[in-house]
């Protein structure tokens, strides 16, 4: 979904618009200023859509294309881009995950991982929590052998403000079953090329 087929909920961008009209004049800034007659509204609506994913059940969306199969092979969906906010300064992080899980009998649409990224990281996050919550959606609705997921980011909070460190990554990982033994959690590492 893009933003130009996102529905705000008008009521909603109201509210954030007149909030953000207040923040503006706080600054120092004239929200009547031409460049900034629109700013409230458009934050508004950017918010809603950036947050999106509290309107969003992760679990329905692999429920929605589950396949019997017996394949018990690592399937591995890698390099999926992602833009979330830091809930602690609502700044931008952003980057790449990689997931993989081994069927039990049960394979998923690949796109439907892709989603699962993307339905966690619109909201308010901190990458460890982002990190865990795609790998037990996974685990908790597939019931594969076992998942790992992986994830690498930069932090806007982080290069921007505080000890402004640009091009520095932050890399998180999690994983159940099978990934609990070195070897499976290594081919998986060489087959994302890390």
């Amino acid at each position: 979904m893009n933003l130009q087929e996102f529905n705000p909920n008008t009521q909603i961008t109201s509210a954030i618009s007149d909030n953000i009209e207040d923040i503006i004049r706080q600054i120092g800034e004239d929200p009547l200023r031409q460049g900034l007659l629109r700013t409230p509204h458009r934050v508004g609506v950017a918010l809603q859509y950036l947050t999106k994913g509290y309107g969003e059940d992760p679990e329905k969306i692999l429920q929605s294309a589950i396949f019997e199969e017996d394949y018990k092979q690592m399937v591995i969906v890698k390099d999926i881009d992602f833009y979330s906010l830091c809930e602690h300064h609502m700044l931008p992080f952003f980057g790449k995950a990689h997931v993989a899980y081994i069927p039990n009998g049960k394979i998923t649409g690949l796109s439907k991982i892709a989603r699962i990224v993307d339905v966690y990281a619109r909201r308010l996050q901190v990458q460890e929590r982002m990190t865990t919550q795609i790998k037990e959606c996974i685990q908790k609705t597939l019931e594969p052998l076992g998942v790992m997921v992986v994830v690498e980011a930069e932090h806007l909070c982080m290069q921007m403000r505080g000890v402004q460190k640009p091009h520095s990554l932050t890399v998180t990982s999690d994983f159940t079953g099978a990934f609990n033994r070195a070897q499976t959690r290594n081919e998986f590492m060489n087959l994302i090329g890390k």
